[in-house]
């Protein structure tokens, strides 16, 4: 079994990568490899933020190891929240706060369509960064439905739905998600040296 080191505290997220993963990967996240302070994400961009997260990790491990970043990119609000997706109401508020703003944001407004755009940045054993990126188009619906999920599931219609992802079992949302997608690229690679 191969361990892949996960720069994310977040354990929906990990959850997810995991089930995505499967059993021939066991996977670390910060805690397991002993880092408890929150790791800067200052970059401009979803690659600049992934980049950072995962070299932050490799330096104090020495071990290679991913990190990923993800956007939400509304069109009538210019592409944002984009790289602030997860701070969108503010430093210390919650999903919720997040959910709140856009809806509020978007009050009115009938052009709804957004993509979730992932991207993984990992860190071989050489110190030398990978990108993978994944990217679904769709939908901000006008009020919550489901209960699954995370984040902005419950407002995100991916195209050719009529649920959203909270309303999606996780198997068949990881084959259809943002991150599903670019987990499939990054499994793609890593398999090339699992022969």
């Amino acid at each position: 079994m191969q361990t892949l080191i996960f720069a994310t505290g977040n354990k929906h997220k990990a959850e997810e990568v995991q089930n995505f993963l499967g059993e021939g990967f066991a996977l670390c996240c910060l805690k397991d490899v002993g880092i408890t302070e929150d790791i800067p994400e200052n970059a401009d961009t979803l690659q600049g933020n992934a980049l950072q997260k995962a070299m932050y990790v490799y330096q104090r491990t020495g071990n290679a190891c991913f990190a990923d970043d993800t956007g939400l990119e509304v069109d009538a609000l210019d592409g944002a929240p984009g790289v602030h997706t997860a701070r969108y109401a503010g430093e210390n508020k919650s999903s919720d706060d997040n959910v709140n703003l856009l809806l509020k944001n978007l009050s009115g407004v009938t052009n709804r369509t957004a993509r979730f755009r992932t991207v993984i940045a990992y860190i071989d054993g050489c110190g030398k960064p990978h990108y993978f990126e994944g990217v679904v188009e769709g939908t901000i619906v006008e009020k919550r439905h489901g209960v699954g999920g995370f984040g902005y599931d419950p407002v995100f219609m991916p195209k050719g739905y009529d649920k959203t992802f909270a309303e999606i079992p996780l198997e068949e949302k990881n084959k259809i998600s943002h991150r599903g997608l670019a987990m499939g690229k990054f499994m793609e690679y890593l398999s090339k040296f699992d022969k």
